[in-house]
């Protein structure tokens, strides 16, 4: 846009630097006819000659500024000269030759001179549009280069990390189910509940990861699957993190709510909905969670979201509130979600007060 600039005003002032030539001939072809009406003005002969230039024409006027003579196809006033394709210049004629107190000389614009500039500067910007361009490619290439490294570096990382963490984790909470089942009062021990809390946290964590890794390449498999039912499967999943919290957990939900969408996208709504409103939530809080015929709402009572953060909320490794663990990921997911299949997303908050997601389909 600079370089912009500077050609339109390198052009602006080219072309009047080429009209300002063409007056100063105009000029010089004034003071020759003016110097030809001194002569006609000390002739005695009866029939006076008005001088007549190539290319130029010309016309006298009285001290009022009235029309005496001339040869222009049409009578000009001195007032009223607005042809843009003409050049023009007036010039006192002193003292009075023949009556006449001004001279107005006309030419028209030679537009060569003016016509080569323009195509001479289009094509100057042309070249230098494309000599930046390509500058500006390898030059963006090039500082950019570190970032592109450090991205796919933490890209590498999550697959790594994600391939590494499934066995442990699986491996985990099979032997609690295992350690459960075989001996009932271990089942409700603080330490069992903390390993047990710890290892679907993590687990979480790697689906939400695994599901990053590979969205690009998923395949979807769309089936009709009842909204209610699944959520209530997955509040029982996380029930033992929201009695660590000692939450009160509401449901409010309508049966038979069918929706056609594939199972781990409504798994991973659902698990990071859920998630987010028990981690955020205050001790001894609530949550709430609404199914309708057209909406799911989950609703929390917990340390809320700061307005001027709701606008990058659902960037990817963003969070509002640091206290927590996490990624950053979980409302990047749901939002990429609800995009995919023509949802609407809705989030309001107030700090200390609690959050509310709504879904619409």
């Amino acid at each position: 846009m600079l370089f912009a600039l500077a050609s339109w005003l390198f052009y602006s002032f080219t072309k009047q630097h080429l009209l300002d030539q063409q007056k100063d001939i105009l000029l010089y072809e004034a003071s020759h006819i003016k110097s030809q009406l001194r002569e006609l003005h000390q002739s005695h002969s009866n029939r006076l000659i008005y001088p007549v230039a190539e290319q130029i024409e010309s016309a006298i006027y009285d001290l009022d500024k009235r029309y005496i003579f001339g040869t222009l196809d049409e009578r000009v006033e001195l007032h009223s000269m607005d042809d843009i394709d003409k050049i023009y210049a007036i010039v006192d004629i002193e003292p009075h030759y023949l009556g006449a107190a001004y001279l107005l000389v006309v030419k028209n614009i030679d537009l060569e001179p003016i016509t080569n500039l323009e195509n001479k500067t289009l094509i100057f910007m042309l070249i230098a549009t494309i000599f930046f361009a390509v500058l500006g490619y390898f030059l963006g290439g090039l500082f950019i280069a570190p970032m592109r490294e450090s991205i796919e570096r933490m890209n590498y990382f999550i697959q790594d990390a994600t391939h590494e963490l499934n066995t442990p984790i699986s491996t985990i909470l099979t032997n609690i189910e295992m350690i459960e089942s075989m001996d009932k009062n271990l089942k409700n021990t603080q330490e069992l509940k903390r390993i047990e809390i710890a290892s679907k946290t993590l687990s979480r964590i790697y689906d939400d990861l695994a599901y990053l890794n590979l969205n690009h390449n998923y395949h979807r498999h769309i089936e009709s699957i009842e909204i209610g039912l699944m959520v209530e499967e997955r509040i029982e999943y996380f029930r033992v993190l929201a009695k660590a919290k000692e939450l009160k957990i509401k449901l409010d939900i309508e049966p038979n709510i069918v929706l056609d969408i594939d199972k781990n996208d409504a798994l991973r709504v659902c698990d990071n909905l859920i998630s987010n409103a028990i981690k955020y939530n205050k001790v001894g809080g609530q949550l709430y969670i609404q199914v309708t015929q057209n909406t799911l709402v989950v609703e929390d009572s917990g340390v809320g979201i700061n307005e001027r953060d709701l606008g990058f909320i659902l960037e990817r490794f963003r969070r509002a509130n640091k206290s927590e663990g996490g990624f950053g990921i979980g409302l990047n997911i749901v939002n990429h979600v609800v995009r995919n299949y023509g949802f609407d997303l809705q989030i309001s908050s107030q700090q200390n007060q609690g959050t509310k997601v709504v879904i619409r389909w």
